[in-house]
């Protein structure tokens, strides 16, 4: 711990929205800074979150700022970004943090933040159309790239959750240096595991978006023997839909109805395109789960030897490994307890050790010996 830690003294202003995985990034990232003596103050971006978040930001000690202000990937025009940024940092000027967290780094782009930026690559349009699209990017992800080619250049540093999320985000945007892997952790929700005697499938997210390739889990569902539940909105907040036509969909859960239904050890099914990371297979690998998951860079870095992988676009396959796996209980339970296991690594207090090097190191205006923070499994 540092002496500023110690003396009680980090407040960090943190960015996020309630719309996905960020939202449980930032709570968790937050709880842990708590118990390193880092107070966090949580400007919330896009849609407000809903009273069980509200609930779960109380539980973990940070104090919540509804901005009410766009995202960058939902906003219909350069100048609401920009205007968001200088928004984001007249805030920091009012409640005066030690140093900025932007989980959108576009933000850094033109804000004049008068202390140092700590800025997140989890995810952005132009890594996404790269897993997910064919082609050049359409006039409408260009403005949006340029904003966080600029935001990325303007962060006294940058972290990714993934190794190979850090190589792609580097490649894309010529980056000198690869942004420092900090792995994302989790807090175990703590369901009641209540094996079922009916095996079913099990997958969350973000459904409609493409990138998830829902479309693929609902055609799956077809081939299958047992039945598949989704959880997650299937419209979102830029108008995008998607519809359900053989997996039941749930809506949004909140984390407590998410464990209770991993907590029954279902088969997790994930069949995304586009995953830097993937929080919603963790919270499934803690409950242990049995894993299907495709075969992308980032799940093969976190996951080899504790999941099935697949080809993202191959259905029959998909369906053909579940049904294995629904034959046979002794090898489901073997490979959750795998992925129990794994999950071990992916935890609050490593991802927020890292977190803290990080500040730590733009605090006293050092750099890394390494890019590779957390980056062994």
């Amino acid at each position: 711990m540092s002496a500023l830690e110690a003396a009680g003294a980090l407040h960090v202003l943190m960015t996020a929205d309630a719309v996905g995985g960020v939202w449980q990034y930032a709570l968790d990232l937050a709880a842990g800074l708590r118990a390193h003596g880092v107070r966090t103050t949580i400007a919330v971006l896009g849609p407000a979150p809903s009273m069980d978040q509200r609930a779960m930001a109380e539980a973990a000690g940070a104090e919540v700022v509804v901005t009410g202000l766009p995202l960058d990937w939902t906003a219909s025009n350069q100048a609401e970004v920009k205007e968001a940024s200088h928004a984001v940092a007249r805030l920091a000027a009012q409640v005066r943090p030690d140093l900025v967290h932007l989980n959108t780094p576009a933000l850094a782009a033109d804000a004049p933040f008068d202390v140092p930026v700590v800025a997140v690559c989890h995810s952005c349009v132009a890594t996404w159309w790269q897993a997910v699209k064919d082609g050049p990017l359409p006039k409408d992800f260009l403005w949006r790239t340029d904003l966080v080619r600029r935001g990325y250049a303007a962060a006294s540093r940058l972290m990714a959750p993934t190794l190979a999320f850090a190589q792609a985000t580097a490649e894309i945007y010529g980056l000198a240096q690869a942004p420092a892997v900090v792995r994302n952790g989790r807090r175990d929700l703590q369901g009641q595991t209540r094996p079922q005697d009916r095996t079913f499938v099990f997958t969350a997210g973000r459904l409609w978006d493409e990138g998830k390739n829902f479309a693929a889990i609902d055609r799956v569902a077809a081939r299958l023997s047992v039945p598949v539940l989704a959880a997650g909105p299937l419209q979102g907040p830029n108008g995008v839909r998607i519809e359900a036509h053989h997996a039941e969909p749930l809506g949004r859960l909140s984390d407590d109805d998410v464990a209770r239904y991993l907590g029954k050890q279902p088969i997790f099914l994930s069949t995304a395109l586009y995953e830097p990371f993937g929080l919603a297979v963790l919270e499934a690998a803690q409950a242990g789960c049995a894993l299907v998951l495709t075969d992308i860079p980032t799940f093969r870095e976190l996951w080899e030897g504790a999941a099935l992988f697949v080809d993202p676009r191959d259905e029959s396959e998909a369906a053909a490994a579940i049904e294995r796996l629904v034959q046979d209980p002794d090898a489901r339970a073997a490979l959750g307890r795998a992925a129990r296991k794994r999950a071990e690594s992916y935890s609050v207090e490593a991802m927020t050790e890292g977190v803290l090097r990080v500040y730590r190191s733009v605090l006293a205006g050092t750099q890394h010996e390494s890019s590779l923070e957390g980056a062994a499994a």
